[in-house]
């Protein structure tokens, strides 16, 4: 298989990526700064980098069996808190990340009428915890886009794939945009004492990619959230406007 994967140089996107190479496949791993483990530079906020990925692509392999749109940023906050900066910040790259991977890619995948596109969403684009309102919308929204791009492209022979974990242990906290400092606090001893890690997710990950699942939730924690929102809405509720009122004490204290 042939693979490009973004947000590779740390995190699940090294975890993905060594995933794929010891199973034998190749890897074009992307970063948006040079640095060991990455061969391609790729802010997937820019679009001239996305047509320098599309072009080192045809060049080296002719054609891409797998897009890993996994680069993304945390943040988020209250929305008396969170900015419209921070706003616009989180759904430029968590959102039009994945558009503009896509977007580049689609038309090649529907040249050789195969391919596989994995969307790396959150647990926070099913479930929408308090304080998050930013990035939940944006994770929400990456799932709602890798559902449609299923339906668009199916008659091609390409599928598409999210991905929807719960918090695993990650720099991606060392990313963390906002103002909302209570948030922030709140976000990252969830990932510090997450038992879970970005290999665990990775490894999650491509075995659903071979089940043929569009909606990837790979670990328990998350699974148990997701089945708790669908069988028993008023519980779920309740946890989470408890879980509102535990981060306005927090911020209070």
């Amino acid at each position: 298989m042939r693979a490009l994967v973004t947000g590779a140089a740390s995190g699940l996107g090294a975890a993905l990526t060594r995933a794929l190479r010891e199973r034998g496949d190749e890897v074009i791993a992307t970063d948006r700064t040079a640095g060991e483990g990455v061969d391609l530079v790729l802010d997937i906020t820019s679009d001239a980098d996305w047509a320098g990925a599309e072009e080192a692509v045809r060049r080296r392999w002719g054609g891409l069996d797998l897009l890993v749109n996994n680069a993304g940023i945390a943040g988020g906050g209250r929305i008396d808190v969170c900015t419209l900066e921070e706003w616009q910040r989180l759904t430029d790259v968590n959102l039009f990340g994945a558009v503009r991977g896509a977007r580049t890619f689609v038309p090649l995948l529907k040249e050789q009428r195969s391919g596989q596109i994995l969307n790396v969403a959150s647990l926070a684009g099913l479930v929408h915890p308090a304080g998050m309102a930013a990035y939940n919308a944006t994770k929400a929204a990456v799932v709602a886009l890798t559902e449609t791009l299923g339906h668009e492209l199916a008659s091609y022979g390409i599928t598409a794939h999210a991905l929807c974990p719960s918090y695993f242990r990650t720099n991606l906290v060392s990313s963390l945009e906002g103002s909302d400092e209570a948030v922030g606090r709140l976000i990252g001893a969830l990932v510090e004492n997450s038992p879970v890690s970005a290999d665990d997710i990775a490894a999650a990950a491509l075995a659903g990619l071979e089940r043929g699942e569009e909606l990837i939730v790979p670990d328990e924690a998350a699974r148990a959230a997701w089945d708790l929102k669908r069988s028993d809405r008023a519980s779920y509720d309740a946890v989470m406007r408890a879980q509102a009122v535990k981060l306005e004490r927090s911020a209070e204290a």
